[in-house]
């Protein structure tokens, strides 16, 4: 019987990223895109405001980044050594397990998928004031949101560095718009003085805390996306770190300093009814009591083009995991498969693209709140997602030093990563004990809990698929987490448990390259 490679695998050329295509500030572009700062600025943050009342939202954000920071301490020295765009899934598949791999890639997949799928709930809300202004009139949500669905299907099929200009230009049109209306609210502060008084760390012993510290971390959705872009990074081992430690840095700073100067602009005591009034018009009325109606126009449609490019982001992230594992042949082979003209991942990205359409039409015809039960739902559902991985890769990458044996320091291979995992731990459990808020839904009501269960069972599943791989398919099983290598490898490796990240390739990589 030939070997599993020649029966499965076609062409390994069509199962290969794109290399060498991306440098740091690509890199950059599309992890800041997928945090969409002005969407977090102009809702996360008034949401926070107005939902729980604690005016300690800017040092939530500096705190969060702290133990992202400490995360990413672990999760870069692992990058170092792994090169893998399935980023947590591998981790974890190395770290944790192979059948704990896959029910990663389970939760990641939903996650993923409920973050950018979620966010043509938005688009057309987002799109009203500027069409408006434009034309005297706006269509339908669903309209705007098939043409953003259509420009983010066409450009999930382009070369991945095109991606990166499209998103660098909408990114620094959208920073550089946060900063000026940052300045113009520092520049008018109520009562004619600037204050301090939301920086207080007292702000942060109040009840209600847990839930701006939950809704802090998830303006930070996309800070990890660096990983999976690591194959088409011109120098991986280089491009990671940085980008991963610049993000958080700049995510953070953005974050906290736009929250902060809210509050100076409102007054302290303001803020609160202000959020609960206006909602997220707040930052744009602001901007027009204190820079006029264009400023207002402007960062509308930066608003509108801030949604764009977070599409952009995680359609590139999501169709990156599928690829990765039907690379492996976790997902069916199709999955694995690149354009042989641009190195994207064709199907993963057609399927991706065939995911959103269902759910527009589907919301359409129902009639469903497109802002609240898909954008609303979809964002706060896909964080925690990303936040159980974010928890559990921090406990992979201890495991993985522990059983590799790879020289790192303490700091890096448990310090940090240890440290990290406890914050995590700590913030799902009170992210879980205030979903009914996060969801601004009854305490009684069934999505309380129905929402976060849906991974715990995701996880159990895809936990179950690795051990039935590992009893029927023992060549899939093998090449789990494997990313490049398992594309060009004839024989499996035998071992059963997670091998070294500085291991010979596989038999008949060498021959194969």
């Amino acid at each position: 019987m030939p070997p599993a490679a020649t029966v499965d695998r076609p062409s390994n050329v069509s199962e290969a990223l794109a290399r060498g295509r991306l440098g740091i500030p690509s890199v950059i572009f599309f992890v800041l895109s997928a945090a969409a700062p002005l969407t977090v600025v102009a809702g996360v943050v008034t949401t926070g405001y107005a939902v729980t009342g604690v005016t300690g939202i800017p040092l939530a954000f500096l705190v969060v980044a702290v133990v992202l920071a400490l995360f990413s301490v672990g999760y870069v020295a692992m990058a170092r050594r792994l090169t893998n765009a399935g980023a947590f899934y591998a981790y974890i598949a190395r770290g944790l397990g192979r059948p704990a791999g896959v029910g990663a890639a389970w939760i990641a997949l939903i996650a993923y998928n409920a973050l950018q799928v979620g966010l043509y709930g938005a688009i057309g809300a987002a799109a009203e004031p500027v069409l408006q202004q434009l034309f005297g009139g706006s269509p339908a949500w669903w309209v705007v949101a098939l043409v953003a669905w259509a420009l983010v299907a066409v450009l999930g099929m382009l070369r991945v560095d095109i991606n990166g200009m499209v998103l660098a230009v909408l990114l620094v049109a959208e920073i550089l718009v946060i900063l000026v209306f940052d300045l113009a609210q520092l520049t008018h502060p109520a009562g004619g003085s600037v204050s301090f008084a939301t920086l207080s760390p007292d702000n942060l012993l109040v009840p209600g805390v847990g839930a701006i510290l939950v809704l802090a971390t998830t303006g930070f959705t996309g800070f990890e996306s660096a990983v999976v872009f690591s194959e088409e990074s011109k120098d991986p081992r280089r491009t990671v770190p940085m980008a991963t430690y610049l993000s958080v840095a700049i995510i953070a700073t953005l974050y906290a300093l736009s929250a902060w100067t809210m509050t100076v602009a409102t007054g302290p005591d303001r803020i609160v009814d202000e959020s609960r009034e206006q909602s997220t018009g707040l930052i744009f009325s602001l901007a027009g009591a204190h820079l006029g109606d264009t400023a207002v126009t402007i960062g509308q449609a930066l608003f509108l083009t801030s949604l764009l490019a977070a599409m952009i982001s995680f359609h590139n992230t999501t169709a990156r995991y599928a690829f990765a594992l039907g690379r492996e042949r976790v997902l069916p082979a199709l999955f694995g498969q690149t354009s042989p003209l641009t190195g994207a991942p064709r199907v993963a990205s057609l399927a991706q693209s065939a995911l959103g359409l269902v759910v527009i039409v589907l919301y359409a015809v129902a009639g469903w709140d497109p802002l609240v039960q898909l954008f609303f739902w979809g964002g706060t559902g896909g964080g925690f997602g990303v936040l159980l991985l974010i928890a559990t890769t921090s406990v992979a990458v201890i495991a993985f030093f522990a059983r590799t044996g790879t020289a790192e320091t303490l700091w890096r291979r448990a310090i940090a990563p240890g440290l990290a995992a406890i914050a995590l731990t700590a913030i799902i459990v009170v992210a879980v004990d205030n979903f009914a808020i996060l969801l601004g839904v009854a305490p009684d009501s069934p999505l309380r809990w129905a929402i976060p269960a849906v991974y715990p069972v995701a996880a159990l599943l895809g936990l179950l698929w690795g051990l039935v791989l590992r009893g029927r398919r023992p060549d899939v099983y093998a090449r789990i987490g494997l990313g490049a290598d398992s594309a060009v490898a004839d024989v499996p490796p035998a071992a059963d448990e997670p091998a070294p990240a500085d291991e010979p390739a596989p038999a008949g990589a060498e021959a194969a390259r």
